[in-house]
């Protein structure tokens, strides 16, 4: 490969993740103010990150077999209006977002919502279905520690208990089910559907009970009940001769993003009027100012920067759960819509920044003021 073949890959490897470009920016831009020490190997959480990659490899490998379409599609048939079809997406990119995590979610369930709208010329409610399902995916995936990155991450740095994790988020969750319901029954009127074509893909019987199984593994990983190491020696040792494809599909920029993110964030936590300045901020209210930072700098790198002046977990975990709402950059995953409807229509991205930003600052403003008037009681 030549040298100007090498530099075009990278460069093009660069743009298209383009949140990893930025995390490593923003640690070579911090090291040049704090140099490299032994210090640095401080600052990964490398339980977080083995626990990342057995749940994005094995979902990897149970999407490389239509397991989370076929399942979803076997649901969606069974409806024959555009309402409940709608919602019978949404939820499942609701549920789906607390099991297998929202960016995960969307990748697998944006597809089925696009096939079925546009199999059955219902293609004016597409814009609308794929906000619902990234609003979903965001907010759905607050509920379990691995139903987004951020969660993960807390979830392990603060050794948070399993049904204080789940107290926490409940208030939020429960909210968040009744207005993407709300929506759903308000701008989507109940015509009616055609039954869409059989899908006669199947299952392989063994892949699907191995492949599950490794899944139940990442999950008691997650949750504590096997070491973390044990998960990084036999997903990968399993998926290596069970789907080589699994392993190279997955989502190593999001892992690079965490780890970039940590190098970013341990370094701010060493300059002293950062610290200070994050301190102040967080002191006076550590929920409202972790919801807006997701809005300037995402709710991953937000989670993992802020963590670092702050021990109110509870407060910070709401913050960058609800703050995965609101501008297109609030969140990865609401990045991954965008590119899915764009790709589609790409002559209304213009109308569908407008749709998605009216939605997302409702949701935003309105789970926020719930939060804090719930605090203030």
């Amino acid at each position: 490969m030549t040298r100007q073949m090498l530099i075009k890959k990278s460069s093009g490897f660069l743009r298209k993740n383009i949140t990893m470009t930025v995390a490593l920016i923003a640690a070579l831009v911090t090291a040049l103010v704090i140099p490299f020490d032994e210090k640095y190997l401080d600052y990964f959480d490398f339980k977080t990150l083995t626990c990342l990659f057995c749940v994005l490899a094995v979902v990897c490998a149970l999407k490389n077999i239509n397991f989370f379409y076929i399942l979803a599609k076997k649901i969606v048939e069974c409806f024959k209006n555009v309402r409940l079809c709608v919602l019978s997406l949404v939820y499942i990119t609701f549920i789906g977002s607390m099991l297998i995590a929202n960016d995960m979610a969307l990748l697998t369930f944006l597809p089925l919502g696009y096939f079925v709208l546009s199999t059955t010329g219902k293609e004016k409610y597409m814009a609308f279905t794929f906000i619902m399902q990234n609003i979903a995916a965001n907010l759905g995936g607050m509920l379990t520690p691995f139903g987004n990155p951020q969660n993960l991450y807390l979830y392990t740095k603060f050794s948070i208990p399993n049904g204080e994790f789940m107290r926490i988020m409940a208030p939020p969750f429960a909210l968040s089910v009744l207005l993407i319901t709300i929506c759903c029954v308000v701008f989507v009127k109940s015509e009616p559907l055609s039954v869409i074509e059989e899908d006669k893909t199947e299952l392989p019987p063994f892949r699907t009970a191995l492949y599950l199984a490794l899944f139940m593994l990442a999950i008691l990983i997650v949750f504590r009940g096997v070491p973390y190491y044990i998960g990084l020696i036999v997903i990968p040792l399993v998926l290596f001769f069970a789907d080589k494809k699994a392993l190279a599909r997955v989502d190593y920029p999001l892992l690079l993003t965490f780890v970039f993110f940590f190098v970013f964030a341990g370094n701010m936590a060493r300059i002293p009027l950062v610290r200070a300045f994050f301190s102040y901020f967080l002191e006076k209210s550590t929920l409202l100012f972790s919801v807006i930072s997701c809005q300037f700098i995402s709710n991953v790198p937000s989670s993992i920067l802020l963590s670092q002046f702050t021990s109110n977990y509870a407060d910070l975990l709401v913050g960058v759960n609800i703050g995965g709402v609101g501008t297109l950059i609030s969140s990865l995953a609401s990045l991954i819509t965008f590119r899915e409807y764009t790709k589609h229509n790409p002559k209304k991205a213009g109308r569908y920044v407008l749709l998605f930003s009216a939605f997302n600052f409702a949701f935003l403003i309105i789970l926020t003021s719930f939060m804090l008037i719930l605090k203030a009681i």
